[in-house]
Formats: structure tokens, C-alpha cells, sequence
């Protein structure tokens, strides 16, 4: 059983996120603390140029509203939202709060996630916790 249980959320439509949302209320202690963590990728400065403004504040408010509605599943769960490359700020999240384990969602690999590597890839490889990759 884990005490503190990080689950990144992507909101993509390939990705089944009732699988990683079972699983940490199954491992969870009765006291555990589950953060659902979505990253927002950044947007390159050209691009945010023909985005109407307030863009960005609106759309993380939504983001922030669909996992406040889903962390409403789970007890003692939060949603949080931050921003930058989903690897490397998965990785930096768990640095500062220290997860016992981490539980992603992953689609199956295609020619480019062998070339590229995936996020689940990047976080298994890097994780100084334990990982659970769901598919």
C-alpha cells in the first residue's frame, strides 16, 4: 500500500484514464494523498500570438476544473496543474514531493515513440520511485 500516490493526467482521446484512477484507489492507504498532475505543454512564443487573449488563464482554469472534478472520486485526492514538457515536469514534481509511486496511463507504441520515446518511457527510466504504467 503507498501513502502518496502521483497519477499524471492527459486529457488526450486515446488515453483511458479510469485504469490509473482504479489502480491508485486500490494501492492507496486509507490516508494516502493522490495528485492527479496535468501538464500544459508550453506554447512557443509565435503561437500564443494568434491566441485570443486570455487564452491560456481560461484554459488552464477548465484544465483545473476537470481534475477538481475527478480528484472528487478519490479520497483525500487534489488536482494540480503545471506547466512545461511532461517528462521532465512529471520528474520534477516527484523530486519536490516526494511520490512512493507513480501511476500513468500509456497507449500502445508506435515507430515514433521508439524513436522519440514516450512520457511513460522518460518517467519509468528516470523515476526514483516506484512506476505503474496502465494500458
Amino acid at each position: 500500500m503507498y501513502h502518496n500516490i502521483l497519477v499524471p493526467i492527459s486529457f488526450d482521446a486515446e488515453r483511458d484514464i479510469s485504469g490509473p484512477m482504479k489502480l491508485a484507489e486500490m494501492l492507496a492507504t486509507p490516508d494516502a494523498q493522490v495528485t492527479l498532475l496535468h501538464v500544459v505543454e508550453h506554447i512557443p512564443d509565435f503561437a500564443i500570438s494568434y491566441m485570443p487573449p486570455g487564452y491560456l488563464t481560461e484554459a488552464r482554469k477548465a484544465i483545473q476544473s476537470e481534475l477538481d472534478d475527478l480528484a472528487a472520486k478519490l479520497p483525500n485526492a487534489k488536482g494540480v496543474v503545471v506547466e512545461g514538457h511532461s517528462g521532465r515536469t512529471i520528474l520534477d514534481w516527484t523530486e519536490s514531493n516526494k511520490p512512493d509511486l507513480i501511476i500513468m496511463a500509456s497507449h500502445r507504441p508506435g515507430m515514433q515513440d521508439l524513436l522519440l520515446g514516450s512520457t511513460a518511457n522518460h518517467v519509468v527510466r528516470h523515476a526514483a520511485c516506484a512506476v505503474h504504467v496502465v494500458r
